[in-house]
């Protein structure tokens, strides 16, 4: 696997990517993947977005948008695998490297949203060093119609540096 920066080159792939997805991934993403500009926007100002690439398809794909205004040294780690390729690290792969991305950007904490029951990531993420912050009851309406709860979890830089280290995160980083 090759974790590299989203670039212009790579828009058909990816919109291929996301039309890959079930329907049931889609109702997780805040954004319209299915319409080809909206993906083809993203690779045309691909700052702080990575894709992993798996003898050159794309496996899955991470961003980390820094939030406006007030809360600028928070990014949302945004993470999509393909569906047949979960639970082989990529996941674990592109949200570390997310993770470091951010802490050279400056980022101070990082926020991840995932319906409740999406437990493995809830688990993957947990061992990053994420918990949880909040817990918003109906707040997400699936393409069935159902309400279902979405779980906020939460990186914070500063009270993380002991399991950052542990990943080899802070060594990378040249930092202690």
């Amino acid at each position: 696997m090759n974790i590299t920066a989203l670039a212009p080159e790579h828009a058909d792939a990816l919109i291929e990517f996301f039309g890959r997805l079930p329907d049931g991934d889609l109702t997780f993403i805040k954004e319209d993947v299915t319409d080809p500009e909206v993906v083809r926007s993203w690779a045309e100002q691909p700052k702080q977005q990575w894709i992993a690439l798996v003898d050159d398809e794309i496996a899955g794909y991470v961003a980390v948008p820094t939030l406006p205004g007030w809360s600028d040294h928070v990014g949302e780690i945004r993470l999509v695998v393909d569906s047949g390729r979960r639970r082989g690290g990529v996941g674990r792969a592109l949200a570390t490297h997310a993770l470091k991305e951010a802490l050279r950007d400056g980022r101070r904490k990082l926020v991840v949203e995932l319906a409740a029951d999406q437990e493995y990531a809830l688990a993957m993420f947990g061992s990053l060093g994420f918990s949880g912050e909040a817990l918003l009851r109906d707040h997400i309406r699936d393409r069935d119609g159902e309400l279902r709860d979405l779980v906020m979890l939460a990186h914070l830089v500063d009270d993380n540096w002991e399991s950052l280290d542990a990943f080899g995160i802070t060594d990378e980083l040249g930092v202690k």
